[in-house]
């Protein structure tokens, strides 16, 4: 995973993201291979700017590494974040969130 590929995900959220408004994500980490120092500080940078931009985050992993990143990126953000083995069952969980609102 590099740098060039969290920066594009960056300007992502940022041309999606409605001014006052929040998005909601969907992370399928389960080819990653491999999570760089850089990357792991753009993460913390960019949750630290934008703490309030995300509403949802879901993410799907195998990665005891993964789980625990996504733990602690929680500690920056005020959004609900759930961690999942099943990209469907992450899916279904974003989508009945959204349909609660």
């Amino acid at each position: 995973f590099v740098l060039a590929y969290y920066k594009e995900f960056e300007d992502m959220v940022r041309a999606t993201l409605a001014p006052g408004g929040k998005v909601s994500l969907l992370f399928d980490l389960r080819q990653m291979a491999g999570f760089t120092v850089d990357v792991a500080w753009e993460d913390i940078k960019y949750t630290r700017r934008h703490p309030n931009d995300f509403d949802k985050i879901a993410v799907v992993t195998h990665s005891q590494w993964m789980i625990w990143s996504a733990w602690l990126s929680q500690m920056f953000i005020n959004a609900d974040l759930q961690v999942f083995d099943d990209g469907e069952e992450a899916r279904g969980w974003l989508e009945q969130e959204d349909a609660d609102e």
